[in-house]
């Protein structure tokens, strides 16, 4: 039954924009890294034996400034894949802020694209597994300060941004002290949560930046989430800011202000798929409730669609709001 739902999870599209595969770039250093393969995310849970390995090609970046060691971001790319104009763009305002960065294409290192992955429940898993690789990366990384990497990500990469701050998902594929310093979620899909427990999150901080007129993620599933967490008692470590006229990707150069792609699949109407140190289950209408492969069907095929849209002043200003947290968070 949980496999089931990984593959129709695995389904959702991220974004729409077309990616650029990263190559080599004045003031970049071509690194690799090790990273496994699981084919769902009941596999990376369960610790069991990964489907493959895999070597993924990495950009690694310094700031001008000299320092003896920096803080670092990850940065994670949305369905579309490394994009130079989205994620690139975002990086290079990383590093002009003081912070090493590191990116990479997670779709590209397995031969493959988001698009044709996404019919596979290890979609996600993948993009969860290859954060913590490069997080063992950069801290072995003798110019990285190991304490303070943090990782943002954009849609796709917002979503694995927000499950790397799971500890469930941290242990199972950092059983050692490694966390993320600090995580930022640009547009996340919204499809995970996690069960309100203690322990339920690393305890980093995570900034969740939310488009009023997403209308793939609207902001009162989110809001819905971190009061159902308050009242268990365990509330999430999650700040949000919310940009009222911005739909998703807004940080996407190249399309249309708005534009609706209604073969998008989209879990806009469905309820949050809930992981944790228990089984998995929903939330619906704030209450936990048994897993339902069957209803969390129905909810996707009832709404499809969604809006994806470029804004220019969003996209700066959240990219500002961005850097406050990480150089407040990593201490820079």
């Amino acid at each position: 039954m949980y496999q089931m739902v990984c593959v129709l999870l695995a389904t959702i599209v991220y974004g729409t924009a077309t990616g650029h595969c990263q190559g080599s770039q004045a003031g970049l250093t071509a690194v690799t890294f090790q990273s496994s393969t699981y084919s769902d995310m009941r596999q990376l849970l369960a610790r069991n034996a990964v489907t493959g390995a895999v070597t993924v090609k990495a950009n690694l970046g310094f700031p001008e400034q000299a320092r003896d060691r920096y803080p670092a971001i990850i940065v994670v790319h949305a369905l579309s894949g490394y994009n130079d104009a989205n994620e690139g763009f975002v990086a290079a305002e990383l590093r002009q802020a003081g912070f090493a960065t590191l990116t990479y294409d997670s779709f590209d290192a397995r031969g493959t694209t988001g698009p044709a992955l996404s019919a596979s429940p290890g979609y996600l898993p993948i993009g969860i597994a290859d954060a913590y690789a490069a997080l063992r990366l950069l801290s072995g990384e003798p110019r990285i300060d190991a304490e303070r990497i943090a990782i943002i990500g954009f849609s796709y990469g917002g979503e694995v941004a927000h499950l790397t701050a799971f500890e469930a998902l941290r242990s199972a594929l950092s059983p050692g002290p490694g966390r993320f310093a600090a995580h930022v979620a640009f547009y996340p899909g919204g499809v995970f949560g996690a069960i309100a427990e203690p322990g339920a999150y690393t305890d980093a901080p995570v900034l969740m930046l939310l488009g009023g007129k997403d209308d793939n993620l609207p902001v009162t599933k989110i809001e819905t989430y971190l009061a159902y967490a308050r009242a268990a008692g365990a509330p999430a470590p999650i700040e949000t800011v919310i940009y009222p006229g911005a739909y998703h990707a807004w940080t996407v150069p190249g399309q249309p202000s708005a534009r609706f792609y209604p073969d998008l699949v989209s879990t806009k109407k469905c309820p949050l798929f809930l992981l944790g140190k228990k089984q998995p289950a929903l939330l619906i209408d704030g209450e936990v409730k048994p897993l339902d492969p069957e209803a969390f069907g129905a909810c996707v095929a009832a709404a499809p669609g969604y809006s994806t849209g470029f804004d220019a002043a969003v996209r700066a200003q959240s990219i500002a709001d961005a850097v406050r947290f990480l150089q407040r968070n990593l201490r820079l």
